[in-house]
């Protein structure tokens, strides 16, 4: 315990003047002579900013109010469909014709209500267009009670392989009002329409 006190005292006695040799040398690195330099003052120019005159113009006239409209805009009428379309639709194809007939099949007359509202002609095949070839094809479908077209299929198609597909495609795009039995719609299948490519001599 002893020697732990007597070295503590020994480094406290060489600490002190290494303290203040270093407090010295510090000391005599400052430039006590140190003058602080003549910053000639630089005299910044005045800016002088004209009056302004401030027009106020009180004599503009404000726009008179509008009055309200007492009566209101009429109401727009519902749009109403011509139930009695004609079947003989056109393509737009050029020198190329497509009549489109409905067949009834599946159906009997006493209860038979569902008709077309959206028909849309089949697109001409250009193959067979460029080639000359007139012909038809009937698909037949299921019309859900929605009034959209469910599996159509070609039945028969003349010449075979030529026009099935332009034929269903069209038909995926029909739209029907639905049979109504007892106040509930109900799916009509076995429909058929017949699509008929002729080509305009």
């Amino acid at each position: 315990m002893s020697s732990n006190i007597t070295r503590m005292i020994i480094a406290a006695l060489f600490a002190i003047p290494v303290a203040l040799g270093l407090f010295a040398i510090m000391n005599s690195l400052i430039d006590t002579e140190f003058v602080q330099p003549d910053i000639k003052a630089r005299k910044v120019a005045d800016i002088v900013r004209p009056d302004e005159e401030i027009e106020v113009n009180t004599k503009q006239e404000k726009p008179e109010k509008v009055d309200d409209p007492e009566e209101p805009p009429p109401e727009m009428q519902p749009l109403e469909f011509d139930m009695d379309m004609d079947v003989n639709v056109v393509n737009t194809a050029p020198s190329s014709q497509v009549a489109l007939e409905i067949n009834s099949s599946g159906m009997s007359s006493g209860d038979g209500e569902y008709l077309p509202i959206v028909k849309v002609a089949p697109i001409y095949p250009r193959r067979a267009q460029t080639r000359g070839i007139s012909g038809y094809c009937i698909v037949e479908y299921t019309v859900t009670k929605t009034g959209s077209i469910r599996d159509p299929q070609p039945v028969d198609c003349q010449p075979s392989g030529v026009f099935e597909s332009a034929s269903v495609k069209a038909s995926l795009k029909f739209k029907y009002k639905p049979r109504v039995v007892d106040g509930e719609a109900i799916e009509v299948a076995g429909v058929q329409n017949k699509f008929t490519y002729e080509l305009e001599q």
